[in-house]
């Protein structure tokens, strides 16, 4: 029973610890995060709206390091969302004779 309860400790120790360090570095985290879904629905906007090409092909214009970073066709709007899981998320719209622009951010 002992042994138990030490790793028991031992594994709420841990949690605690990455618990404090994502609250630490949080800010940093959700600004990069905000970054990789604004540069992922600008980059899927100009691949589907201005190259024309199909949103599966456009996932390789992603730079290594955005595996995190999901696009979402919004066709009824000509937009593209980029979403990172519960951090961040931003749509880029394909405007004529601008090309893709970015909403602002909320």
């Amino acid at each position: 029973m002992a042994v138990r309860r030490k790793w028991t400790m031992a594994a709420m120790l841990i949690a605690v610890l990455i618990l404090g360090a994502l609250a630490w570095n949080w800010t940093g985290l959700r600004a990069r995060a905000q970054l990789g879904a604004a540069y992922g629905a600008r980059i899927g906007c100009s691949c589907r709206y201005v190259e024309g090409r199909a949103m599966g092909s456009c996932a390789a214009d992603k730079e290594p390091g955005m595996a995190l970073v999901r696009l979402t066709d919004i066709p009824e709007s000509r937009a593209v969302e980029g979403h990172v899981p519960l951090l961040a998320t931003r749509t880029a719209r394909f405007k004529p004779g601008w090309g893709c622009l970015l909403d602002p951010a909320e």
